[in-house]
């Protein structure tokens, strides 16, 4: 694809550079961009530059790039199919466009794109699609067009219109991750195969914004799971999603946070393996950590903590069912962060000050992290359960147990 400007000389080309010699000069921020799509393209990339960035560096060690430690000099290009001016003296990168045009060599001048015998495109990639957008030498534009289409194709306002390369993926179900709750923080790949379901059997906590977008003809199956009331069982989640695609239809799961973080989706993945339907996980943002975060408290601070627990507050911690060794966790120094347990706060507290937390170790529990009702309160362990109940806290909601819950400065919460 090409949008241009009608002054816009360039011709849009694909190369292939797999295996062919490749010079790029400077070793800066500009390299540092343009590297990865030349790796990922298969090309011999020599590196010409008396030193380089961190990340530049980084793909050296790897073996990715081949480093000249030095300035260019003329002749460098010698043998070379495509070659990048990309240091930050004009007169370098004119030298070497200049050599590049004696030895009828195609060159990008990053310090003047129009003064090159080439351009760098903005692009995208979609399904083995590759968008290229020019625009007259505004590179600004060029990103903004490009991501415009590119986020159209994902979401499929753009039709491709083609079978995609990876169609293995349909019919079957997929596991998608929708994340903490924001309609944004979803997977690329999670929205593109949601806009491709057939039917999509959803949870209470999923995005719930996104369902809307969806074509009208596509199947919405409820498997809300709502803490101490109504839910849908997991026998019947998981006889709906092997109903539907043996079908013949694509079928979503959609599921709020990451499918495998208390989110039973390996369980529908065992079932969907056991009656021989093909199922493809595509992780998402867990509310975990996700929603802590969106609240200003970092599950890990260096100096402060080195390690997380991930804890499921679906049982109490003597109920026989439970797998939690809550004196053993009363005696990390990290962070603990308690899914579903809002409920036990009080058992939960306790366990943990009998193990040997101490009673003002910081508590931050996150209401509906991400959306518009997201609200956050701060307690101490010792007074949690009490303080939660008077301040109402209701489910969905992370608690976030250790010292990381109290680091935010009170002129910033």
């Amino acid at each position: 694809m090409l949008v241009r400007m009608p002054e816009d000389q360039h011709y849009l080309v694909g190369l292939d550079l797999a295996g062919r010699r490749v010079v790029l000069v400077g070793g800066g921020t500009v390299a540092q961009r343009r590297l990865p799509r030349l790796i990922s393209a298969g090309a011999a990339v020599e590196l010409i530059s008396p030193s380089t960035t961190p990340a530049v560096g980084g793909m050296i060690d790897a073996g990715e790039v081949v480093w000249h430690q030095r300035r260019y000099a003329d002749g460098d290009l010698d043998g070379a199919w495509y070659a990048l001016a990309c240091t930050d003296d004009p007169e370098v990168n004119a030298a070497i466009c200049a050599e590049a045009e004696r030895r009828r060599i195609f060159c990008v001048r990053a310090d003047a794109g129009i003064e090159g015998t080439a351009v760098t495109a903005a692009v995208g990639r979609h399904e083995g699609l590759v968008v290229g957008v020019l625009s007259g030498g505004q590179p600004l534009r060029s990103a903004a067009v490009r991501d415009n289409i590119v986020e159209a194709l994902h979401t499929g306002a753009i039709a491709d219109d083609i079978t995609p390369p990876d169609a293995a993926e349909l019919p079957g179900v997929a596991l998608v991750g929708g994340g903490p709750g924001d309609p944004e923080l979803i997977t690329v790949k999670g929205r593109r195969l949601l806009a491709r379901a057939d039917v999509v059997v959803a949870d209470r906590l999923a995005p719930r914004e996104l369902l809307d977008e969806l074509h009208p003809d596509v199947e919405v199956v409820d498997a809300a799971k709502i803490p101490y009331g109504r839910a849908a069982s997991q026998d019947f989640i998981n006889a709906t999603l092997i109903e539907h695609a043996k079908a013949g239809k694509f079928v979503v799961r959609l599921k709020g946070g990451d499918p495998y973080v208390f989110g039973r989706g390996f369980e529908e993945l065992l079932a969907c393996a056991e009656a021989g339907v093909p199922v493809t996980v595509v992780p998402g943002i867990t509310s975990s950590i996700a929603g802590p975060a969106a609240a200003g408290v970092p599950v890990t601070h260096r100096g402060v903590a080195h390690e997380v627990v991930v804890v499921s507050g679906h049982v109490a911690p003597d109920h026989e069912s439970s797998l939690t060794d809550w004196s053993a966790l009363a005696k990390l120094r990290g962070t603990i962060v308690l899914m579903m347990g809002v409920e036990r706060l009080g058992q939960f507290a306790a366990a943990l000050l009998d193990g040997g937390r101490p009673g003002d170790t910081p508590v931050a529990v996150v209401e509906n992290g991400t959306m518009p009702t997201q609200r956050v309160h701060r307690f101490t362990l010792a007074t949690a359960a009490e303080d939660a109940k008077a301040a109402g806290v209701r489910p969905p909601a992370v608690i976030v147990i250790g010292p990381v819950a109290g680091l935010l400065p009170d002129d910033l919460r």
